[in-house]
């Protein structure tokens, strides 16, 4: 066995290793000052309940509420499974954030999808982008805007996506038909595609959501 306080690792760490970079394990020299917003390449997604006020006035508070515990169950859920943080709760709906596409598609396909089997509908948006991290906890630029936005024009049970954001998409979900969509404060953007799981995915019961909602 080689001795290890002598082997090439421990003498010459660099060794045989490219240096990361963008992946959080940089050196600590090489990561941008501290105090001030900074910048990431992530994606991000918006997802809400479709109608919620309009669930509330047909069938009475208790039942809206017990549909919002259940979306907010659901979505940190499947969130954390993939690997996707809760970014921030919206009333109603949610900001998630991936590192990559893929997992974040992912996440929000599936919530769309399994809503399909309850009398209540999401709608959903997704785009890559570099954006600011603000205070540690918020995101401002074009892809966060670019997401809200598309979250915004997607009809019930629908997720749209920016083509920023299509590198990766799983096989299980299928693309649609690019669109023009005309987005509001943006203008009309070319390449949108709506995403849906396709008809053989099968979700995993969720015990007695069925008869509660």
């Amino acid at each position: 066995m080689p001795d290890a306080l002598h082997s090439p690792d421990v003498d010459h760490p660099n060794e045989g290793f490219a240096p990361a970079t963008g992946a959080g394990t940089e050196r600590p020299e090489r990561l941008p000052p501290t105090g001030g917003p900074i910048e990431l390449e992530r994606t991000f997604a918006f997802v809400d309940i479709c109608g919620f006020t309009a669930l509330t006035e047909r069938h009475g508070p208790r039942r809206a509420v017990r549909a919002l515990e259940v979306f907010r169950s659901l979505v940190k859920e499947v969130a954390g499974r993939r690997g996707i943080r809760v970014a921030k709760w919206l009333g109603d709906g949610a900001l998630l954030v991936g590192v990559k596409p893929g997992p974040t598609v992912a996440t929000v396909s599936e919530l769309t999808g399994r809503f399909e089997s309850f009398d209540i509908d999401l709608r959903a948006g997704v785009a890559s982008g570099v954006a600011l991290l603000f205070d540690g906890d918020d995101y401002i630029g074009r892809p966060v805007n670019l997401a809200a936005r598309l979250c915004d024009e997607a009809g019930p049970g629908e997720l749209l996506a920016h083509p920023s954001s299509l590198n990766g998409v799983p096989e299980w979900v299928r693309p649609g038909p690019t669109r023009i969509v005309s987005v509001r404060g943006v203008g009309p953007i070319d390449g949108i595609c709506a995403l849906r799981p396709a008809p053989d995915v099968q979700f995993p019961p969720e015990p007695m959501w069925d008869a509660e909602l």
